[in-house]
This record gives C-alpha cells, structure tokens and sequence, in this order.
C-alpha cells in the first residue's frame, strides 16, 4: 500500500460508509427480505453484495471499465439489461407472499450468488466502484492499492447494509396484518423503479 493511499483511508472510509447506507436498489431490496424473510435468511443476500460489489471492484479497477470506453455500445446493452432486471425485481418485491404465522414466507430470499450479479446491472454499484477507483486507487502500485480499497469498502459496506435489513426486521412489529406489509412492499417496488429515473433522464435527454 502506497504512502498516498494511507493518507486516503479515512476519505475513503467515509465515502463506502455514505454509499453503502444511503437508499439504492441493494438497500430498498434487504429491507424488504429482512421485512418478509427475517435477518438470518437475508444473511446470503448481505454477503452477496458486500462480496459482489468487491469483486466488481476489482474487475472494473483491472480493466473492465476500459472494455465499455472503448465499445461504448456495451454500456447501452448493460443500462437495458439492468433497466429491465431492476422491473423485475421490482416486481418480485411487490408480488412477494407475507410471512404466515410462523413468522416464514412461503417465497425465497435473493441467494449469494444472484445478490453478487445484481451488482453489475445496478447502476447505484457502477458509480461506487468508478468514483472509488477514480478518486482513491492512485496509479502507483494499482494492483495493491485496488484490493486493498475492495477489502475496505466490503468492510464497511456490510454492516452498513445490515441496517437496512434490520429496519425490516423492525417493521414487522409494526406491520402486523398481511394487508400492511403488501402495502410497504409495494412502496419499496416503486421506489426501487424510481432508482431508475436518472438513467430515463439520460435516454430521454
């Protein structure tokens, strides 16, 4: 790790804590599982992300985000595809079955692998992952200093994610009848199709 980088763990800190728990569609979607599927079930959903999105990291730093400057075709293929998944799952959160008595939904939470893929069609990880490379990998010594900044955001982006799916958790308390939490779901769907204005904007503009 570069002296430079030193000198940028605490910025560095900051932003992947501010990104990482402010609304997006990885966060809309873990209040919603901690809602229906209760926080233990959630847990390959959370490691999904934090892993997914170190993963992406790394890539994009390696060289990734050089392939889409260079075809900037595969960026449009890549804003449709995660256009059209993110209505899915909107979707699917709506649709999704209360928890019966028991406290169980009859539906399954996003798996490890499935919340690792979202990363690359969520444009919410696309900015975190360039402004993180942009702003706090210094050229020198790209490959150490890129997977240490990987290892520290996945650090604090977990447990800034597992907020989310603990206020879920929460409202359940609130939320006692079926009627209800349908309601909160259907709100977490529109505002997870509302994550997509800024990139409407940039088609229609």
């Amino acid at each position: 790790m570069t002296a430079q980088t030193q000198m940028l763990v605490l910025p560095l800190i900051l932003f992947a804590f501010a990104s990482s728990v402010t609304p997006g569609p990885n966060n809309i979607m873990l209040a919603s599982s901690g809602l229906t599927h209760g926080f233990r079930r959630s847990i390959p959903h959370m490691l999904g992300i934090s892993i997914g999105f170190m993963a992406m990291l790394v890539l994009v730093g390696l060289g990734l985000g050089t392939l889409f400057r260079n075809w900037p075709g595969l960026h449009d293929v890549l804003q449709v595809a995660c256009a059209v998944y993110l209505l899915y799952l909107a979707w699917r959160i709506a649709t999704a079955v209360p928890p019966s008595a028991s406290g169980q939904a009859e539906g399954r939470p996003f798996s490890f692998l499935q919340a690792a893929a979202f990363q690359w069609v969520n444009p919410k990880a696309w900015t975190m992952a360039l402004g993180v490379i942009a702003v706090y990998v210094p050229p020198a010594g790209l490959l150490t200093d890129l997977l240490f900044a990987a290892l520290l955001c996945g650090l604090v982006n977990l447990p800034s994610i597992s907020v989310w799916t603990l206020f879920g958790m929460a409202l359940r308390r609130l939320l006692h009848r079926p009627a209800a939490i349908r309601m909160f779901n259907w709100a977490m769907a529109l505002l997870l199709v509302a994550s997509l204005y800024p990139m409407a904007a940039e088609w229609l503009g």
